[in-house]
C-alpha cells in the first residue's frame, strides 16, 4: 500500500493521529469531520494515497461507495436530519490533498453555501460531543454489518 510519509490524509487514515473512527476496513478509514457542519458529519479517507477519484483501484472505490451507503443510513437513524450531501473537492479545492468524501448531515433551514467558505460555523458545542456521537455512529455502523 502506497503512503506518503508527509501527507496528512495518509496519517489520518491509517490512525497515525488522534481521530474518531466510525468504520475502517481493509482499504479505507471512516472520521468523523474535526470541524464538523453538523452533528455526524464523516469523513472518507483511502489508507492508501490518493489525491483524486480517478486514480482509485477497484477495491477501493467499491470501498468508498459502500460506506458512503452504510453511514448514509447510520446518520439518518442517528440524526434524522432533511438531508444527507455527499461531495468531494479534488485539485486546488482540496486542502488535504488527499482524496476524502464528506458525508454531512444537513437540516432544511441550513445554507450549504458556507460550506464552501471562510465561514465560521457555530459548532462548539458539537466538537464537544464528538466522542459521543463516535460512540453512536460506530455502534449502529456495527449493528448494521452484523445483520
Amino acid at each position: 500500500m502506497e503512503k506518503i510519509e508527509e501527507c496528512l490524509g495518509c496519517k489520518l487514515a491509517n490512525n497515525e493521529l488522534e481521530t474518531q473512527v466510525v468504520y475502517e476496513n481493509e482499504w479505507i478509514t471512516c472520521i468523523l469531520d474535526h470541524d464538523p457542519f453538523n452533528e455526524g458529519h464523516v469523513l472518507i479517507l483511502p489508507k492508501q494515497h490518493y489525491r483524486f477519484i480517478d486514480e482509485f483501484d477497484t477495491e477501493t472505490a467499491l470501498s468508498v461507495m459502500k460506506a458512503a451507503q452504510l453511514l448514509s443510513r447510520a446518520i439518518k437513524i442517528a440524526f434524522a436530519p432533511d438531508g444527507i450531501s455527499i461531495c468531494q473537492n479534488g485539485g486546488t479545492f482540496d486542502d488535504l490533498t488527499h482524496f476524502h468524501m464528506h458525508i454531512v448531515p444537513r437540516q432544511e433551514d441550513q445554507d450549504f453555501s458556507s460550506f464552501y467558505t471562510d465561514d465560521v460555523w457555530d459548532n462548539e458545542a458539537i466538537k464537544e460531543r464528538l466522542p459521543e456521537t463516535r460512540e453512536r455512529v460506530a455502534k449502529l455502523v456495527e449493528e448494521m454489518i452484523a445483520v
